[in-house]
């Protein structure tokens, strides 16, 4: 039975492409791409809301609505070439526990743009031309949740250095 499972493990794993310098099966990180739409779209989410509010263009929160429905898509994306970008960067000291928390929060924030995505799309069935105090709450919130992923995802690539050439080397002599 064991002699099975290694060769159908070998067979599979012929069958993936190797690892790059970058330790990717892929030519770059995919996952800063999508996540840069998720940061925008959410963030403008929060602009155009206020912005809605201060001008009183009621108009702008249909567009704040599209922009949450395009970061909850996009989220999702992100996360899924997220996980797989993480198990194949090879965090080391402190690295763990930092994307650890990245993770966390990316998927956390998943959910409450779902909730937030919901619940926006409910109350504008209503009247799409008035927002809740309780949005403006949660769009305060929704951006402190994306600024500190930004700061997380940062200080995983430019401190860390997860993905880059030098690092990746250093990884596989055992230097870290």
């Amino acid at each position: 039975m064991a002699y099975i499972l290694i060769n159908t493990f070998s067979i599979f794993s012929s069958l993936l492409p190797a690892l790059n310098e970058k330790n990717l099966p892929w030519i770059d990180v995919i996952h800063p791409i999508v996540v840069h739409f998720v940061i925008a779209m959410a963030l403008g989410a929060v602009v155009f809301d206020f912005v809605g509010i201060i001008f009183k263009k009621p108009n702008l929160y249909e567009v704040s609505f599209l922009n949450l429905t395009v970061a909850t898509i996009a989220i999702f994306i992100a996360i899924v070439f997220g996980q797989i970008e993480a198990g194949l960067s090879n965090p080391y000291g402190v690295s763990r526990d930092i994307l650890n928390y990245h993770s966390t929060i990316g998927w956390s924030l998943a959910g409450v743009l779902s909730v937030i995505t919901g619940w926006r799309y409910v109350s504008r069935q209503s009247n799409p031309q008035v927002l809740s105090k309780g949005f403006v709450f949660v769009d305060l919130i929704l951006a402190a949740l994306v600024c500190t992923q930004v700061y997380l995802g940062d200080m995983l690539v430019w401190i860390y250095g997860l993905h880059t050439v030098p690092v990746v080397q250093a990884v596989r002599e055992g230097l870290l």
